[in-house]
């Protein structure tokens, strides 16, 4: 689990795409490396992944890629010396500055609007899978890249939302690089999966209960209008 707020931006030293897999190398990020160990979790651009390996110095670790998650994510893209965000699991004793954020990238979505406002920088993305814009609501948490920012306009018909990157994170993380175009990791909040869930299940369980006050209620409505067509 994570909070969504950047502790560095890391640079990608190597990507080794082979037969065997992806596996990522990823330097610059020594801070947070101290007390980290092999089979760790850091949050790469929003994404959870797994220590593989490190040097001796700890200036540098390398992360494997599944298959999966180059298909939901936008990892596939980087190249060596590409700038990711960089995230280290919580723990017992961390404040949650941010939101709950669990490395598992919804989808990907693309920069459609980018401009000054004021000090802050005003962006627009739209969503690769439009069906996750279910769960993106206004003053909402959301998690761009791994940055955890409130959404500040929602546009359902187009699977479009906004936030705002105010100036002090911008030398933070790594959106304010990006330009119109370009694509960032998306992981919706969670609260609204869960709610869903749960009506679902609610849902099936008074539809296949004939006691239900559900199926009384339809039952009566149709009844009614049965007699309202006879008339």
């Amino acid at each position: 689990m994570f909070t969504g707020l950047i502790e560095t931006i890391g640079v990608v030293e190597e990507y080794n795409d082979s037969s065997n897999g992806v596996t990522i190398t990823i330097t610059d990020c020594s801070p947070i490396l101290e007390d980290v160990h092999l089979g760790d979790s850091i949050s790469t651009n929003g994404v959870c992944l797994t220590v593989i390996d490190f040097d001796e110095l700890k200036t540098k670790f390398k992360v494997g890629v599944a298959p999966e998650t180059l298909r939901l994510t936008n990892l596939g893209n980087l190249n060596k010396n590409s700038k990711v965000n960089l995230e280290r699991a919580v723990t017992s004793d961390v404040r949650l500055g941010g939101h709950v954020v669990q490395g598992h990238v919804d989808t990907i979505a693309t920069i459609v609007n980018k401009t000054k406002d004021g000090e802050a920088i005003s962006y627009t993305f739209e969503l690769r899978d439009k069906n996750f814009i279910n769960y993106i609501v206004h003053k909402g948490f959301i998690a761009i890249d791994g940055t955890s920012l409130t959404v500040t306009n929602v546009d359902d018909s187009k699977g479009q939302f906004s936030i705002m990157l105010i100036s002090y994170s911008q030398s933070k993380v790594i959106l304010s690089q990006k330009n119109i175009g370009d694509t960032v990791n998306i992981e919706v909040d969670l609260t609204g999966k869960l709610i869903e869930k749960q009506i679902e299940i609610n849902l099936k369980q008074l539809m296949n209960s004939e006691d239900s006050i559900l199926n009384q209620l339809i039952t009566s409505i149709v009844e009614r209008k049965v007699k309202e067509l006879i008339k």
